[in-house]
């Protein structure tokens, strides 16, 4: 982990269950042995947030056929993230953090500038762990829009 508290490429990705929209639980370990992205976000049902889960969704067949499944993790309660996915059909994982302790544990939460001012928040943030549980790509401070398709490019997916 790098001196900022985030992660790098060749970091072991700290484990996690959490709450998921549907109301099971979804551990990091139930994707031992093949590639997963999990991704950090701000909140539900917001312009960007939405842009970024749509973009997720309109390419799960490709990601899938890559061997690489999706995890999006927030702060928001399992309640809203069920309202979130039924509402813009998310059919991956959407995990609830309410204490942020796994989005710290990621580096993705913390000091960020939002227009301008330096604020304490969810930090848009992209990693791929590997088949062994290791950091194979950390992308912090991502854009909403545009960011799968550029996710894509750098996975040759």
């Amino acid at each position: 982990m790098a001196a900022n508290g985030r992660l790098e490429v060749g970091d072991t990705a700290p484990a996690f269950t959490l709450p998921a929209a549907n109301g099971s639980t979804v551990s990091l370990s139930d994707y031992a042995g093949r590639k997963v992205i999990v991704y950090f976000y701000p909140a539900a049902m917001t312009p960007g947030c939405t842009k970024q889960a749509c973009d997720f969704t309109d390419n799960l067949a490709e990601l899938g056929d890559a061997g690489i499944g999706v995890v999006g993790i927030s702060p928001d309660t399992p309640e809203k993230l069920q309202q979130f996915a039924e509402r813009d059909e998310i059919t991956f994982p959407l995990l609830s953090d309410p204490d942020k302790t796994v989005l710290s544990a990621w580096g993705a939460f913390g000091e960020k500038k939002l227009y301008g001012k330096v604020v304490t928040g969810v930090i848009r943030s992209t990693f791929l762990v590997d088949e062994n549980g290791v950091i194979a790509l950390a992308q912090y401070n991502v854009k909403a829009t545009g960011h799968v398709a550029k996710l894509r490019r750098d996975l040759s997916v």
